[in-house]
């Protein structure tokens, strides 16, 4: 059926707009099903109806790939304002904002990268509340979860987790090395990396397990930050998150005979059924996805 345009036609439907932006931001119709506890057919459905509402084709599907129209593109931009202000609106409209102290934790590379926008949106849903933050490695503080110390967890992980996680938003590792320092000629492979147990440093060895490339961990810290001095300095060569790119860096591929990485998925790990968790993860989602809107979504 052609879809034609309906300038004066039926209102923007807030529910059809919210598995709209979850299929982008998620990436696929089958993954935004399972988040909005929906069937696959449910979900077509919904789109059906929000692009005749629309007037326009949202996505453009490819054998491999669904990626946004220009339409598509526009209308996420407004999606996701509009959610924003449902979602303010309610907040306002309860009368009494969310008080209580939240103690979370958060992974070095969220807490650098997300965590600002996250607070941000979550200070202007609920300015009552308030938040004790314990950075550290994914696997310590969700030992320290379980010990009652934090109440939620931001983290990352290269495998999907069942459960208990609520997944944020993926997005490619990459290999980090200075964007002016040409790469080492001789062999071994220098590596900056994290400390054991770490997602990062487990994709880069199993990653080069794969290959005749011969390696050495020269530089080890528990900073993030050390990392990224390292590879700055063409010390050593790190494994980043995509979103993690910054001044003074280059990304390297195959092109330089690295192996491809897998993907990172940020999740949030809540101990309990916890107002004040739930409202921080919605505005750790909102922060995050609407970053990716624009990239490649798999049909």
């Amino acid at each position: 059926m052609p879809i034609s345009p309906l300038a004066d036609g039926p209102p923007l439907d807030t529910v059809l707009l919210r598995t709209f932006l979850e299929i982008v931001d998620s990436g696929s119709f089958a993954t935004a099903a399972e988040r909005l506890s929906l069937t696959p057919s449910a979900v077509s459905g919904h789109m059906r109806r929000l692009e005749q509402i629309a007037g326009a084709s949202l996505l453009a599907r490819t054998t491999r790939r669904l990626e946004l129209t220009q339409a598509g593109d526009t209308l996420y931009a407004y999606g996701r304002n509009i959610l924003d202000l449902e979602r303010e609106a309610r907040a306002k409209l309860r009368g009494t904002p969310l008080r209580g102290r939240l103690r979370i934790g958060a992974s070095e590379d969220f807490a650098g990268a997300w965590l600002p926008q996250v607070l941000q949106r979550f200070r202007q849903w609920n300015p009552e509340a308030t938040v004790e933050l314990k950075v550290g490695i994914t696997a310590d503080l969700l030992r320290q979860q379980e010990r009652g110390r934090l109440e939620l967890v931001f983290g990352k992980q290269c495998s999907r987790v069942e459960g208990s996680g609520t997944l944020l938003w993926e997005e490619p590792l990459v290999w980090a090395f200075s964007a002016d320092q040409p790469l080492p000629a001789e062999p071994p492979l220098p590596l900056a990396v994290f400390p054991e147990p770490c997602v990062y440093r487990e994709s880069a060895v199993r990653a080069l397990g794969k290959t005749d490339r011969v390696w050495r961990i020269v530089f080890e810290s528990g900073s993030m930050a050390g990392c990224l001095s390292a590879a700055r300095a063409g010390f050593a060569i790190t494994v980043i998150a995509d979103s993690q790119r910054s001044e003074g860096l280059r990304i390297l591929g195959s092109e330089d005979g690295l192996p491809e990485l897998p993907m990172a998925r940020f999740y949030a790990f809540a101990s309990g059924d916890n107002p004040v968790s739930t409202a921080l993860i919605e505005a750790a989602r909102s922060a995050g996805q609407s970053r990716f809107s624009q990239r490649g979504l798999r049909d």
